[in-house]
């Protein structure tokens, strides 16, 4: 009943996935320090100005988003956006679970990439698909 009653929210524009308590918000993600301690300061610039925009549009189901922010979360983007290993390797795990049409073999093989020993370790992998699957009830997809 309450997965209905947010979808009504969702459909008539009332919420948006953004507000859900289980997205953290966009902001949280970029750091406080500046671009100009980046190698790459324009893209660093760019990508914070896109941010807001492309973490939605992910939140939302659009796939190129998506591996988008689980690109920046897993390496930083030019310090653009703070790494976040365990929501980057959540995020692929969540491409690779969504059973988009549009799903390659990059995609799964950024999931041993992004999310394998070498990255993550047990625990960390853990949390990865535990965070996951609470994103994939938001974004309404079962396993």
């Amino acid at each position: 009943m309450l997965q209905l009653i947010a979808a009504a929210l969702l459909a008539c524009g009332c919420v948006s996935l953004a507000e859900v308590a289980d997205w953290p918000p966009a902001e949280s993600y970029v750091p406080k320090i500046s671009c100009h301690q980046s190698d790459a300061a324009e893209r660093c610039e760019q990508i914070r100005a896109d941010w807001t925009g492309l973490y939605a549009d992910a939140i939302g189901g659009r796939i190129e988003s998506q591996r988008k922010v689980s690109f920046c979360l897993s390496t930083g983007c030019d310090k653009g956006i703070v790494v976040e290993p365990i929501l980057g390797c959540a995020w692929r795990q969540v491409i690779a679970a969504s059973r988009n049409p549009q799903i390659n073999d990059a995609d799964r093989s950024n999931i041993e990439r992004y999310c394998g020993p070498h990255v993550l370790d047990d625990a960390g992998r853990t949390a990865a698909d535990d965070q996951s699957r609470t994103w994939l009830t938001l974004l309404g997809v079962t396993r």
